[in-house]
C-alpha cells in the first residue's frame, strides 16, 4: 500500500508524521521500525500519528511511536510538529487544540510569531509513578529535589527522577561536550530500576535561567532536541534550587524556552516546529 507522509522536525529533532484520519496506517511494530530506518526507510526518531479522538472534549488522538517501533506515552517536541501538521493541512482551524495522548490532555498552541507553546501538564515527581524503584536506595536532599544514587560503570551518579508522561532521569554535569552520553545513555536507559526504561537527561547550567542539554532518548538514541527531556531538566533544576522560571534550552538542535512556576503546575514549552518535505512511501503489508 503507499503512504502519505510529512517529514518535519522540531530543533532538529525530526518525525515522519502521518494523517490517520484520512487514511489506514494499522501496521505492526516492524513495520514502523522500518519506516523509522534511516537507512531503508524514510528515517526519523519518532513518527507522530494524527487520529481521531477517542475521548470526549478533545480534538485529536496523537500517537508516538519510536524509531524502534515501540509505542510511547508522550513527545513533546512531536506535539509542536502536531499542531502544525494538523493546521498546514486544513484539519482544525483553531489556533489552540486540545489533544489526547496515552498519559493524557496536552493543549498545544500556534502563536502568532510561528512559534509553538505546548501545556505539557504537571510534572511527576513520585518514583513510583514516574515508574522508578527506588527500594533499598538511600537518596539525598538538595533543595526541594530528591536525589536518587544508581550505579553506572561502577560509579554512583546522582540523578533527579521526573515523569513528563514519559520517564526522564536527569543528571547535572560540568561539560556537555565532553560527558560520554552516547557511552552513559544506554546503561542508564536500561538500568534495572527503571522497568519500562527511561530517558537520559545530562543537564549543564549556565545561568539561572539557561542550559545546555543532551538526551539520550528512550528507544531512540541520542537526538538534538528532546522536548520533555527540556521540561523535565527545567523541573529538576527548579527543585534543586539551580534554576529560575522561565529557562532557555539550548540543544544541538536548537533553543527551546521553557516555564515553570511550581509543584502541581504545568509545564509550558516554546520552541519551533517546521515541515520539511511531504512525500509517499510504498509499505508492505504482509505482517512482520
Amino acid at each position: 500500500m503507499k503512504l502519505k507522509f510529512t517529514k518535519m522536525h522540531g530543533a532538529g529533532n525530526d518525525f515522519i508524521v502521518i494523517d490517520a484520519i484520512n487514511q489506514q496506517c494499522d501496521f505492526t511494530q516492524a513495520q514502523w521500525q522500518a519506516l523509522a530506518d534511516r537507512h531503508f526507510g524514510i528515517g526519523a526518531d519518532q513518527i507522530l500519528v494524527v487520529e481521531k479522538p477517542q475521548a470526549a472534549g478533545v480534538d485529536f488522538r496523537y500517537r508516538i511511536y519510536n524509531a524502534d517501533g515501540s509505542e510511547v506515552e508522550q513527545c513533546g517536541n512531536g506535539a509542536r510538529a502536531f499542531v502544525r501538521f494538523v493546521t498546514e493541512k486544513g484539519l482544525t482551524g483553531k489556533r489552540a487544540i486540545k489533544v489526547e495522548t496515552m498519559c493524557g490532555v496536552i493543549e498545544p498552541r500556534l502563536e502568532t510569531d510561528g512559534t509553538i507553546t505546548v501545556n505539557m501538564g504537571a510534572p511527576i515527581l513520585a518514583p513510583s509513578h514516574v515508574p522508578f524503584d527506588a527500594r533499598a536506595l538511600d537518596p539525598t536532599q538538595e533543595g526541594a529535589d530528591t536525589l536518587w544514587p544508581l550505579d553506572i560503570k561502577g560509579k554512583t551518579v546522582l540523578f533527579s527522577i521526573v515523569s513528563m508522561g514519559n520517564p526522564h532521569a536527569v543528571q547535572v554535569v560540568s561539560n556537555t561536550e565532553v560527558t560520554p552520553v552516547l557511552d552513559d545513555g544506554p546503561l542508564i536507559e536500561h538500568h534495572p530500576r527503571f522497568p519500562k526504561r527511561v530517558n537520559a537527561g545530562f543537564m549543564q547550567v549556565i545561568n539561572r535561567h539557561q542550559i545546555k542539554l543532551r538526551v539520550f532518548e528512550r528507544g531512540v538514541g541520542e537526538t538534538l532536541a528532546c522536548g520533555t527531556g527540556a521540561c523535565a531538566a527545567v523541573v529538576a533544576g527548579i527543585q534543586r534550587g539551580l534554576l529560575d522560571s522561565p529557562v532557555k534550552v539550548q540543544t544541538h538542535g536548537g533553543e527551546l524556552l521553557i516555564t515553570w512556576n511550581g509543584l502541581n503546575q504545568p509545564v509550558k514549552m516554546t520552541g519551533p516546529a517546521v515541515t520539511v518535505f511531504e512525500g509517499e512511501i510504498e509499505v508492505n503489508t504482509d505482517k512482520q
